[in-house]
Parts: structure tokens; C-alpha cells; sequence
């Protein structure tokens, strides 16, 4: 088994265009990690480095303790499992997943003990003598992992591969694949634009952005300490709500004021969110009465009486444009003196469209952002 370190690599094509700028990642023994980032960030083309497919440009990549820059990718001990699954149709399942095997001059019989035993594994026995066509997404993407299994390689890459799969095959194959991590024990990268996929599978998340990476941490510090505007807006569903705001100090202590930027009202209503001592840190100090970007995501916008009633801050009056119930919750969509909110409260809430309702941003959850630069000031 082993780990990757990927340090300063660069994808550069003809024309000046680079793809991947100043890539250093350590990918530890037995880790499954996640590349993820909108489309053309650059995470299939660091995927590609990793695999040989795509030749690096500048900087070292190392497998283990060897390095792998002009090692021809059947020789970098790796397994790649593909968007489209890259099937033979003329093959049944059986011979896609010994074929890479049969290349290798492996004896028959160890082909045979391999393929069944990653058969059993994905749930594939009653399938072997199938062909492609005659088989479902779910089943064709099971044979690809398949094929990967039996080599038993050091590290496993994943492209996408569930993009192609409908809502509910997808939630049942993420969990086969960490199922198939943990059994495994061996070393995953996983590439996918989908931040739910990102967020439930792994151990760490490398998000990227026109070729950069953004932040690197486990889906829950990525989720609730973002560098930037970008990660924070990234992670969650619904994704977190931004607002342009003022940050002021008085009394000794910082509060952040907003207000009406709808050019239909005059009525200049303000409001104000105090900063709990507990969030204030030193870079604050530098933003006194300077513009911010207040951020705060929906499960921390409230409706509730109970809320409301212990609210000493950050209440504020809104619109409802579109209720979306989702079974357990509900989304609010909001209009707050012309700036959207979403909110998503219990099912059991009561509002409904062109309703006019008080809601509580709880100042505890807050984020400020730099309104230049989009770095985070505050957690």
C-alpha cells in the first residue's frame, strides 16, 4: 500500500493555458480523498497526472517512495475506474474484469480465485456470464470497480464515476464505496463536482478552483471554518446565504448592519447582528466601518417562536417568494429588503408564499469575508 505526495505540480498546453497551478498535496496510506470543485478546475486533470494519462508538466509526483513522473501508467501499480465505465461490449462480465489480468500473463486459475473473489465482493456471482448491455448503470459501474479490484493495485482513482447514475443508485453506490474503502484498505482518490458526493465519502476534501486548491481539511472543518467565500459557498445544500453588510463597533462591541439595497423602497430599514464575544478575533479591528460580506447558512436562519422569543439580535422582517417542502424540512426562499434568503426550518412551519414573517439569524453561526479579496475574517 501506500501514500502520494504531489508537490508543485503543474499542467501547462500549448498556448500559455494552464490547467493546474502549484499543486502540493500529501495523500496518506489507506486515505480516501476527495477532489472536488466546479467543472474545469482542474480535478480530472490532476486525476490524469496521478494516473500517467496526462503528462506533468512541472514538479514531482511520488507513489509511495518513488518517483513515478516518467513511469508509464501501467507500471505506477494504480486503477482507474472511469465516468463512462469503459466497458467491452462484446466481453461478458467475467472477461472485462480478467482482462487486465490475462495482459499480465496471470496463471488462469489465480484470474479465476481473483475475479470471483472481487464478484462476491461487489455482488456481481450471479452476473459473471452477462454481457454489458444486459445490465443496469448501477450493475455496469460495479463491474468497472471490478475490474479495478482484481489488480490489486496501491491506489484506486475514481472519476466520476457516478455522474451517470440516477439519484437513488447514486446514494446506494456511494455507500458500496466506502464500504469497498474500508474493506479494502487501500488507498482512494476520488474526483467528483457533486459537494454531497465530496461531503459523505471522505476522510479529507481538496477543493479546487481555476486550477488552484482552495482549502484542504475533513468535511466538517471545510464546512464550519471556510478560508474563503468560494469553500463556504461550495459545501451545503442549500448553499449558504451571503449579504453585503457594514461592519460597525460600538459600545465595545462589533455588530454588522445591512439594509435595504431594493431601489423600489425608501422606508431605509436597517439591521444589525452583534458579533458573541465568543467569535471575535484580531482581524476585526481592520474592518471597522468598512464594507463585509456577512455569510450564514440556511439551517441557521429560524422561524420559530422559540427563537424569535430569545432572539436579542438579528431578527429580521421578510417576504416569503417560494416554500419548497422536502419531507423532513422545508426551504424557505426569502426576500429580506431585497436581498434573497434561504432558510430551511422544520416541516411543521406554517408559512407560505407573500407571507410577511419575522426570522432570527442565529449570530453564533455568522461568517464575515473579505469583500475584495472574498477571504474569510471570521468564523
Amino acid at each position: 500500500m501506500a501514500g502520494l505526495s504531489l508537490r508543485g505540480i503543474y499542467k501547462k498546453y500549448p498556448g500559455g493555458v494552464v490547467a493546474v497551478s502549484d499543486v502540493n498535496l500529501e495523500i496518506r496510506d489507506k486515505e480516501f480523498i476527495v477532489l472536488v470543485g466546479p467543472s474545469g478546475c482542474g480535478k480530472s486533470t490532476t486525476l490524469r497526472m496521478i494516473a500517467g494519462l496526462e503528462e506533468i508538466s512541472e514538479g514531482e509526483l511520488y507513489i509511495g517512495d518513488r518517483l513515478v513522473n516518467d513511469i508509464a501508467p501501467k507500471d505506477r501499480d494504480i486503477a482507474m475506474v472511469f465516468q463512462n465505465y469503459a466497458l467491452y461490449p462484446h466481453m461478458t462480465v467475467f472477461e472485462n474484469m480478467a482482462f487486465g489480468l490475462k495482459l499480465r500473463k496471470v496463471p488462469k486459475d489465480e484470474i479465476a480465485r481473483k475475479v470471483e473473489e472481487a464478484a462476491r465482493i461487489l455482488d456481481l456471482t450471479h452476473l459473471l456470464d452477462r454481457k454489458p448491455k444486459a445490465m443496469s448503470g448501477g450493475q455496469r459501474q460495479r463491474v468497472a470497480l471490478g475490474r479495478a479490484i482484481v489488480r490489486q493495485p496501491q491506489v484506486f482513482l475514481l472519476d466520476e464515476p457516478l455522474s451517470n447514475l440516477d439519484a437513488k443508485l447514486r446514494a446506494q453506490m456511494r455507500t458500496e464505496i466506502s464500504k469497498l474503502h474500508k474493506r479494502l484498505g487501500t488507498t482512494f482518490i476520488y474526483v467528483t463536482h457533486d459537494q454531497t458526493e465530496a461531503m459523505t465519502m471522505g476522510d479529507r476534501i481538496v477543493v479546487m478552483k481555476d486550477g488552484f486548491i482552495q482549502q484542504i481539511d475533513t468535511p466538517q472543518n471545510l464546512y464550519d471554518q471556510p478560508v474563503n467565500k468560494f469553500v463556504a459557498g461550495f459545501l451545503g445544500s442549500p448553499q449558504m446565504n451571503f449579504i453585503d453588510a457594514m461592519l460597525h463597533q460600538r459600545d465595545g462591541k462589533y455588530v454588522v448592519e445591512f439594509g435595504s439595497n431594493d431601489t423600489k423602497t425608501t422606508r431605509g430599514v436597517k439591521y444589525e447582528v452583534e458579533i458573541p464575544e465568543a467569535k471575535v478575533n484580531e482581524n476585526l479591528a481592520h474592518y471597522v466601518d468598512k464594507e463585509v460580506i456577512l455569510g450564514i447558512r440556511p439551517e441557521n436562519v429560524h422561524d420559530e417562536e422559540m427563537y424569535l422569543s430569545n432572539a436579542t439580535t438579528g431578527v429580521i422582517k421578510c417576504t416569503v417568494e417560494i416554500t419548497e417542502l422536502m419531507g423532513a424540512e422545508t426551504y424557505l426562499y426569502l426576500n429580506c429588503e431585497g436581498y434573497p434568503l434561504t432558510a430551511r426550518v422544520s416541516p411543521r412551519s406554517t408559512a407560505r408564499p407573500q407571507d410577511v414573517i419575522d426570522i432570527a439569524i442565529d449570530p453564533n453561526r455568522i461568517h464575515l469575508f473579505d469583500k475584495e479579496t472574498e477571504n474569510t475574517i471570521m468564523n
